[in-house]
Order: C-alpha cells, then structure tokens, then sequence
C-alpha cells in the first residue's frame, strides 16, 4: 500500500512549482480588471432589470386588456 503522506508530499511540491510558473498580474493590472468587471457587473445588471421591468409591465397591460 502507497503512503498517502508520500502522495500528498509530492501534489504539494508540484503545486508549488506551477504556481511559482504562472504570471501574476501587477496591482495596475489587477485594479484595472477589477473596474472592468464591476462596470460590466452593473451594466449587465441593468440590462436584465429593465428587461424584467418592460416584460412585466407588458404581461400586466396584455392581461389587463383579456380581463
């Protein structure tokens, strides 16, 4: 039977050899992406909102007229 401390000894040391591979972005970068997101967050938001408020505001006028 195969330690597990062995096995999970090796994942942890592989772990840290990818990350230490992978480019990190600067605080510029990463302030800059946060923006990004948070106006396309509000945005989107936005959108779907005014879609909910228009479709129901039309359901309501289009069974107000049936009744």
């Amino acid at each position: 039977m195969k330690n597990p401390f062995t096995s999970t000894r090796l994942f942890y040391k592989e772990t840290l050899v990818e990350l230490k591979k992978a480019s990190w972005p600067s605080k510029t970068e990463l302030r800059d992406s946060t923006i990004v997101v948070l106006l396309a967050t509000v945005i989107l938001g936005s959108f779907i909102a005014l879609t909910d408020f228009s479709l129901m505001n039309g359901v309501e006028l289009l069974t107000s007229w049936v009744q």
